[in-house]
């Protein structure tokens, strides 16, 4: 591809999942029960939503409950559902049928943030309030040398999007008033960026928060796969390397999730098909502060990763070849599913969304 700007971006199954999928204490129990008993009592698995556009391909996801979802993704396409994935609604916005959605955050079944990737006037954000009957433009990027890749918020009025780097730097772009205005942040707090270093949009995964103002950034396609952190929404960060490895464009860290302003987990890999993915997962219980690889990671590349609701140690990552579950907080990873999916998100009530390429839209199931 270049750079990451291959299935990172503009490129750049519904089996069984074990009973552990909703945490550890689940694999305790199922194991704890009688084989024939196992056989009669069906596990929690993935469940494909049909959505009526396979040729879409989904990687940003916003689970809001078990009944609310919305998926943007390929051709200017966003869905949402209120029926926990029974129908869906396209309610994407007129006229973006040349953008790609990569990724979206929604506050409820009404407000949503969608962000369109590319080069130039391709990067833009639109945000609703009525459930995507309408939509307002409220940003579109007017520099050729920016790319904008991911986007993700504190609460309902906090956010931040980030760019690709410009003059040497990623840039941050801020908003503080849910998405109905942005400005590019001072990058004088920013670290510089390596030699071809970059975001993945793969998965609306590279920029992540976790409480009033903690956020990270994914870094890949240079000599080292770096994780950013900003404790001041995005004002000033510092650089970690992660063990997961880099030194290829299509190489580097894909998604990030943490369950508070500690405790993390980075996926990635390789991208590129049939390519070796060693290490592709770590986890931190310092904010980012350093990383650790996992003692088994999951086998292939995977650009998405959720902590399951409500657990301490259990996540899944998942990928174009199957879905990982970890129960000891990413340590050790188990393949449990092999469809293919882009991203994975959970929501506070117990559920769990994935979707991916084909129009796959898939809620865990019990």
């Amino acid at each position: 591809m270049g750079s990451t700007r291959g299935t990172g971006r503009p490129g750049r199954g519904a089996k069984a999942v074990a009973a552990a999928l909703l945490c550890g204490a689940a694999l305790a129990a199922l194991s704890a029960v009688p084989a024939q008993a196992r056989q009669e009592h069906r596990a929690p698995h993935w469940e494909l939503k049909d959505t009526g556009t396979p040729e879409v391909r989904f990687r940003g996801l916003a689970a809001v409950s078990r009944q609310v979802a919305w998926v943007s993704g390929s051709a200017g396409t966003v869905l949402r559902t209120t029926d926990g994935g029974a129908s869906w609604r396209n309610v994407s916005p007129p006229g973006a049928a040349e953008l790609q959605f990569r990724d979206i955050e929604a506050f409820d079944a009404r407000r949503a943030v969608v962000l369109a990737i590319g080069e130039g006037e391709s990067s833009r954000v639109y945000r609703t309030e009525d459930g995507g009957a309408t939509w307002t433009e409220s940003f579109r990027n007017t520099d050729a040398r920016a790319f904008y890749d991911c986007l993700t918020f504190f609460d309902h009025r906090h956010g931040l999007a980030m760019s690709d780097p410009v003059d040497g730097r990623f840039r941050i772009l801020s908003t503080g008033d849910g998405g109905r205005t942005w400005r590019v942040l001072p990058s004088e707090g920013m670290p510089a960026a390596l030699d071809g270093e970059a975001g993945f949009a793969a998965s609306g995964q590279c920029l992540v928060a976790s409480g009033p103002k903690d956020v990270w950034l994914a870094t890949g396609g240079a000599a080292r796969a770096r994780v950013l952190h900003s404790a001041d929404r995005g004002l000033t960060w510092t650089a970690t390397d992660s063990p997961i490895p880099a030194g290829d464009p299509a190489r580097g860290v894909f998604g990030l999730a943490f369950r508070d302003r500690t405790h993390g987990l980075a996926v990635g890999g390789d991208y590129r098909p049939g390519q070796a993915s060693p290490q592709a997962a770590a986890d931190t219980r310092d904010g980012g502060r350093s990383w650790r690889p996992a003692a088994a990671p999951p086998a292939a590349y995977r650009s998405g990763v959720a902590w399951l609701p409500h657990s301490r140690t259990a996540a899944l990552a998942v990928g174009p070849t199957g879905t990982d579950l970890t129960t000891d907080a990413g340590r050790t990873w188990r393949t449990v599913d092999t469809g293919s999916y882009d991203t994975v998100d959970c929501t506070p009530d117990h559920a769990c969304w994935a979707s991916g390429e084909k129009g796959r839209v898939a809620r865990l199931e019990r």
